[in-house]
């Protein structure tokens, strides 16, 4: 099954790529690795969840922030490989940031929802390493931002 037949599967759109917040690129890619900058949840022009996680974004609501920012990045992507994600050979690698109360000790439970998410869309190929680090501020008070490392498919010759 292709993605995008697979995300049609989940009921996934995906959104028009966000534009960088700074000086900065979406993505780079080098050799078959594709290297998407950090995204936040962005749904529109709107931050789906600001603020710290748990006092202001309940656990389940900072978990759905991290399937947008999956979305997001998934986004940038197929904008860069124009609208061929199954050139994807793999996702290898993401690292979520989570606006955290000095107490919070769960980063890894949000950063499940985009680990979750990208293994439905990708199936095996969709697990990947992962950071999932606990921070005191984010962009624009973000509760969630996530990067991200694809690999894609050689070139044939």
């Amino acid at each position: 099954m292709s993605i995008a037949d697979r995300l049609l599967e989940l009921d996934l759109i995906l959104p028009t790529p966000p534009k960088p917040v700074a000086a900065y690129v979406p993505c780079v890619q080098s050799g078959q690795l594709i290297f998407v900058s950090g995204q936040l949840p962005f749904a529109g022009k709107e931050l789906l969840a600001k603020g710290v996680v748990p006092s202001r974004i309940p656990l389940d609501q900072a978990q759905c922030a991290a399937q947008q920012c999956v979305l997001n990045g998934l986004a940038v992507v197929n904008d860069h490989l124009q609208g061929d994600l199954g050139k994807i050979s793999r996702v290898v690698r993401i690292g979520v940031f989570v606006q955290s109360d000095s107490t919070f000790h769960d980063q890894a439970l949000v950063a499940n929802g985009a680990s979750e998410l990208l293994e439905k869309i990708f199936g095996t190929a969709g697990k990947h390493a992962r950071a999932a680090v606990g921070v005191n501020a984010l962009p624009l008070d973000a509760a969630v931002e996530i990067e991200f490392l694809f690999e894609i498919q050689q070139a044939s010759a």
